[in-house]
């Protein structure tokens, strides 16, 4: 599954939730036209694979949603799941701003200390010094994405399919 972020507006906000009320099948026409038509890389972050390691390392080194301390587990899988086929994972603006904070001193020995203490045999990656790399350089990206969607005040979504 390939992962991607985006900072949405208020407006965009407005209208996942209310999709978000209908279903399913809303969610995941709005969230195919939010892909198909987004054009503010700036607001966007693609995570590839690597939002697994990811998730892992912000919380208890599974992919559980709730497995870890808010708000780091926001970055990814801990916000408001809105499919249940795919990850739709919806994060308010004021959530966002606390994963932004919480993120923002991270640092590559911490994020390897973490990648280092995966344990889980559901864990799919090469857990090797390619695979950390991967990870670190996403997960750079994704810091620097939540930067820059606190500052603008919005909310994310996080979408793996």
């Amino acid at each position: 599954m390939l992962g991607v972020h985006f900072a949405i507006t208020e407006q965009q906000e407005r209208k996942l939730l209310q999709a978000a009320e209908k279903g399913d099948d809303a969610v995941g026409g709005l969230v195919g036209d939010l892909e198909e038509e987004w054009d503010d890389d700036a607001m966007k972050v693609d995570s590839d694979k690597a939002w697994d390691a990811v998730h892992r390392c912000l919380g208890d080194g599974t992919l559980d949603p709730d497995g870890g301390e808010y708000p780091l587990t926001h970055a990814v899988l801990g916000g408001r799941d809105l499919h249940e086929d795919y990850y739709v994972i919806y994060v308010t603006a004021d959530e966002v701003r606390d994963v932004a904070a919480a993120v923002r001193g991270l640092d590559r020995a911490w994020l390897r200390e973490r990648f280092d203490a995966i344990d889980d045999p559901d864990y799919r990656g090469a857990g090797d010094a390619d695979d950390f790399e991967y990870t670190w350089d996403n997960f750079a990206d994704i810091q620097a994405f939540y930067a820059r969607a606190a500052d603008a005040g919005r909310a994310v979504i996080f979408t793996a399919t």
